[in-house]
């Protein structure tokens, strides 16, 4: 979340969106039933990628799923609206979005196009922990848990005669969270303690159940993460961290560079201190297990160089 002025544009191209969208829509009618046509699969439209991803794995072949943040290599914080977008939206029997002001856009995308019989799982209504100005929810396993049995409930109220099988696929759905259950407590188990740099807030919600030792300024963090520039004394400090090699990894948001952290980066490899990219939107062909565990995975290499 950042970029406070990209917002107040983004606001501007949605409400112009909006009009582009019921000129589009005419007087289409809207359903009167929550329940799609006999035969035909829920359309679903998650705001992000990884929401999209668990909606497929819950509803199978009941559901047709439209991600509208997609792209690991864009800035999502950079997202337009569209109005292939926004048909989708109107289209929806269910909507998946983060909220936490993290896709305001999809509220207004919604505003757009009132429907009183489409469903909307708001991540950040359900996860039960929401870390102070850090929207990130989906990075904390318990959260994913919580998001995902919102997402089978509201597929069930859609679709009630395939409550066994929507539920049936949550549950293995929970299950195949446990590899990255076990990698975060080893790594709470072999590096508990352990001084690491964050570039933004993005990564608190594992490292901290890691039981790593955040030691950035909180203040750099959040700057970074909401566009603004880190004060000096805040950069001052992290940059000596990795000079001092009191941080051992340094991990970064790879859809979130400035100049700030791209010195930071070119700081700490000059000073041969372990890197770790993450990022906010998963990438292509991946499930949300892969990706989280592929991540972890790496950090556990990271940690292990430090005490070579």
């Amino acid at each position: 979340m950042r970029k406070k002025m990209w917002w107040s544009l983004a606001g501007a191209a949605v409400a112009i969106l909006a009009v582009s969208v019921c000129f589009l829509l005419g007087h289409r009618p809207i359903s009167a039933n929550i329940s799609p046509a006999s035969g035909s699969s829920l359309r679903v439209v998650a705001a992000e990628n990884f929401y999209g991803d668990i909606a497929e794995q819950i509803g199978g072949d009941r559901v047709v799923v439209t991600s509208i943040l997609n792209n690991p290599n864009a800035d999502p914080h950079e997202y337009e609206s569209s109005v292939p977008d926004a048909i989708a939206v109107s289209d929806a029997n269910l909507v998946i979005e983060n909220g936490l002001n993290y896709d305001s856009w999809m509220d207004k995308l919604l505003a757009a196009s009132p429907n009183p019989n489409r469903l909307v799982v708001t991540a950040g209504k359900v996860a039960p922990l929401i870390l102070p100005n850090n929207p990130h929810v989906w990075y904390d396993i318990n959260n994913i848990q919580a998001i995902a049995t919102a997402i089978a409930a509201d597929l069930t109220r859609i679709d009630p005669a395939d409550e066994t099988f929507f539920y049936g696929n949550l549950q293995k759905f929970v299950v195949s969270l446990q590899p990255l259950s076990n990698s975060i407590a080893e790594i709470k188990a072999s590096y508990s303690g352990t001084p690491i740099g964050l570039t933004e807030t993005i990564f608190q919600y594992q490292a901290e159940p890691a039981g790593l030792n955040i030691v950035t300024p909180l203040s750099f963090q959040e700057a970074v993460a909401e566009g603004n520039d880190p004060a000096a004394q805040d950069v001052a400090k992290i940059n000596q961290q990795i000079t001092n090699k009191e941080i051992k990894v340094l991990i970064y948001n790879s859809q979130t560079i400035t100049p700030f952290t791209s010195n930071l980066e070119e700081t700490a490899r000059k000073q041969g201190l372990p890197l770790l990219a993450v990022s906010e939107i998963m990438p292509k062909g991946a499930h949300y297990q892969i990706w989280m565990q592929s991540q972890l995975v790496a950090l556990l290499r990271a940690l292990a160089a430090t005490k070579n």
